[in-house]
């Protein structure tokens, strides 16, 4: 009888089900970063490979729509970092994930803590338009922070020599580029402040990769550049070279001369000044974006998980899943075939008439030596032992007895009658004679 509880029990299709919305709706996206193994790409144009490290791995998926925006091929025994949800394959209850986008490991865990001190630092309010200072519109000494030799200190230069000779510059040579360059950068900063002789800062280097322009996406410089009370300008790398120190820093130039002409003053100061203001707009409006956008992915992860694709890519896993076990069964099949084939050839060729005959003739010849010592020997031996027991039979022989005249009685089982009382009325008794035998009946 089913008792209360009967309403809980669940079908396997049903607990995996569950147990997939669950992983889904729980975990949300994640960032994961390990080594490809077992990398498959079916005819389907889906991705499945396996993300492990020293310790454990998991199985992973990437269908056809994410893996067109990945740039480059991936391979196993290839680090990588990729964005992905958890979810659980239903047909063999095999949790895995789904990856959304993928990329090298160094340039993707640079960009990871891009994004996360990003979000910290604009958690804490530092991007905040009320904390940054004015930039003077005509500052009586501007102060450079960056590398004596680099090709950005000369291109200032040049710039505020063409533009504005008479006006003050104070150099604060720093490292822009390896691991002591952030230190440096903020002690820098630290020493104009302390100092106290100029009115605006520029902060910056030329172009250059990710990694190149790391020092600028330090905490230390970031607080650094917060904490001034000089106002700051921001020109780092090209215009499409984005760092914490451009959200931080109180105004940012697309490159290092364009930081020069914003300090300097000519005939174009009224468009220097419409400037100034086109790029705060863009960098309230760039910020603006980078918010909504987060935003925009939030609600979209959440639509996405609902979204009826999923269940297709389920199924087109499973297809390739399938198709992969039929080539399997195929390939194993022509193997099998082929072994029978091969076992078929040499049973053929030890089954050859020829071959089978001339085994024959000289089995027949051994056989036939064999047999002839083994008869010689065995007749020797036979005429021997008859010899004896001829002799010896004939010595106790019943029938040298029975033709002495004597009789042997038996019971019809076979059994000898030794004595009258072996025998009773009515049995049927054999005598044997020498030459003959009595049947009688006992009265």
């Amino acid at each position: 009888m089913f008792t209360s509880d009967s309403q809980n029990i669940f079908t396997v299709s049903r607990l995996n089900a569950e147990v997939r919305m669950l992983l889904e709706n729980e975990m949300g996206m994640i960032w994961l970063v390990g080594e490809i193994s077992n990398f498959s790409a079916p005819v389907s144009g889906h991705w499945y490979f396996t993300l492990k490290d020293s310790r454990a791995q998991v199985k992973c998926a990437m269908f056809r729509g994410n893996n067109r925006r990945v740039t480059f091929k991936p391979q196993s025994g290839q680090q990588v970092l990729i964005r992905a949800r958890l979810s659980l394959y239903e047909p063999r209850g095999d949790y895995q994930l789904i990856a959304e986008s993928m990329q090298p490991e160094g340039d993707g865990r640079l960009q990871q803590e891009f994004e996360k001190l990003k979000a910290k630092l604009a958690g804490e309010g530092l991007f905040s338009q009320s904390l940054k200072s004015p930039i003077p519109e005509h500052p009586r000494t501007v102060g450079i922070i960056t590398s004596k030799t680099g090709a950005a200190l000369f291109d200032i230069l040049n710039v505020l020599k063409r533009r504005d000779p008479s006006l003050p510059v104070i150099i604060y040579p720093t490292m822009v580029q390896g691991e002591e360059a952030s230190i440096q950068i903020a002690q820098a900063i630290g020493r104009a402040n302390e100092r106290d002789e100029c009115d605006v800062l520029i902060v910056g280097r030329g172009g250059g990769s990710l990694e190149d322009l790391w020092c600028f996406n330090n905490e230390i410089v970031a607080r650094t550049i917060a904490a001034s009370r000089i106002p700051v300008i921001s020109a780092v790398g090209h215009e499409v070279d984005i760092t914490i120190a451009d959200f931080v820093a109180d105004m940012r130039a697309p490159t290092p001369s364009a930081a020069a002409e914003l300090v300097s003053r000519d005939h174009s100061h009224k468009q220097a000044l419409f400037d100034h203001h086109r790029q705060k707009l863009f960098s309230m409006v760039r910020y603006y974006l980078s918010n909504q956008k987060i935003k925009l992915q939030t609600r979209f992860s959440i639509l996405e998980k609902h979204h009826p694709i999923h269940r297709l890519q389920r199924q087109s896993q499973h297809l390739d899943e399938l198709t992969n076990k039929l080539i399997h069964c195929i390939e194993y099949r022509i193997r099998d075939e082929q072994q029978n084939l091969h076992r078929t050839e040499q049973h053929l060729k030890f089954s050859s008439p020829l071959t089978r005959i001339h085994y024959q003739e000289q089995s027949i010849t051994l056989k036939r030596q064999c047999l002839h010592e083994a008869m010689k020997k065995h007749l020797t031996k036979s005429r021997h032992q008859l010899n004896i027991s001829m002799e010896t039979l004939d010595a106790v022989s019943p029938l040298a007895t029975l033709k002495r005249g004597y009789s042997i009685t038996q019971q019809q089982n076979g059994d000898i009658i030794k004595h009258a009382k072996d025998v009773k009325p009515g049995d049927t008794i054999t005598t044997l004679l020498s030459d003959s035998e009595i049947t009688s009946k006992v009265v």
